[in-house]
């Protein structure tokens, strides 16, 4: 039975029109105590609707949280392929139909959080068209609903909380795009034209490699991506949502071919700039609570 109470609403909810994406380091000079006044004060403003929060390792160190997986982000660096692990603080994902409410919301937010953490980086992102990725196929096709996917982007320990996994994924469209259309829609391993699946595509599509009942045990995620571009880059800002690292551990090292040598063929147009994994914990009263782990 769900109890949408207990968690951040907008890990659950649609993806918005708007998103942007502020990633914070912790201060050097940050005590404990005043961490954690800083996360009290900040509460007020997050709804876990409007705005998500992802806790990092170092805070969690710094709070001394206990009762959370580790959040060792998955790093690879072969011939074919380079996966970065690039850890913050602290995450916070704005959503808004109106982009000028989450610019007022990203200021108040700033200033709280400045007494201890500094702005890492700022990535502004949206929905486009219905949800597809920039290089016009549909994303998160294969993404659980209802109470499925409440079950699966929400652990039971402690309740309400979820593991975040997040890449800024680089995109290069203009080498994609000039790809025969068979060869584009066997890179993904669906048909751009009506989003169906192709029975003959190659165990590198990556509709393959990343078939989340393809593995042993069955492994889901709740995808909640975005596209993103400034200037000349360009590409997806990947969101996953589970109760538990491993499920992404489990999909990232099928991608990357850790076991059988066959790399997905994302990895053909584009790559991932960062990496990381953070807790979202789960809410109270309307307020995110971190009192299960501290």
């Amino acid at each position: 039975m769900m109890d949408l109470g207990i968690v951040q609403s907008g890990i659950f909810e649609d993806v918005p029109k708007h998103g942007r994406f502020l990633y914070f380091q912790l201060k050097h000079d940050a005590t404990a105590e005043a961490l954690t006044n800083c996360l009290n004060d900040v509460a007020q403003d997050i709804d876990g609707q409007t705005a998500v929060i992802g806790l990092g390792d170092a805070c969690l160190a710094k709070l001394q949280a206990k009762g959370v997986e580790p959040l060792e982000f998955p790093m690879y660096e072969t011939r074919d392929v380079q996966v970065p692990s690039t850890p913050a603080a602290l995450l916070l994902w704005l959503r808004a139909e109106d982009q000028g409410d989450m610019i007022h919301l990203a200021q108040t937010l700033l200033s709280k959080l400045s007494a201890c953490f500094e702005l890492q980086s700022n990535i502004e992102a949206f929905t486009y068209k219905e949800g597809r990725d920039l290089t016009g196929y549909e994303d998160g096709t294969e993404n659980p609903e209802g109470e499925e996917a409440f079950d699966v982007a929400f652990s039971q320990s402690p309740a309400g909380g979820s593991y975040l996994a997040i890449q800024q994924w680089q995109h290069d469209l203009a080498f994609f795009k000039s790809k025969p259309q068979q060869e584009q829609d066997h890179t993904i391993g669906r048909r751009l034209s009506d989003n169906e699946e192709l029975d003959d595509a190659p165990e590198s599509a990556h509709v393959k490699r990343t078939e989340q009942e393809g593995f042993d045990p069955e492994t889901f995620l709740l995808r909640r991506s975005m596209a993103y571009g400034d200037g000349e880059k360009a590409g997806l800002m990947f969101l996953a949502f589970a109760g538990t690292t491993e499920s992404f551990k489990r999909i990232i090292a099928k991608m990357v071919g850790e076991e059988d040598g066959i790399v997905d063929n994302l990895f053909t147009f584009t790559r991932p700039l960062t990496g990381a994994f953070f807790w979202c914990p789960p809410m109270k009263a309307g307020r995110f609570d971190l009192s299960s782990i501290v």
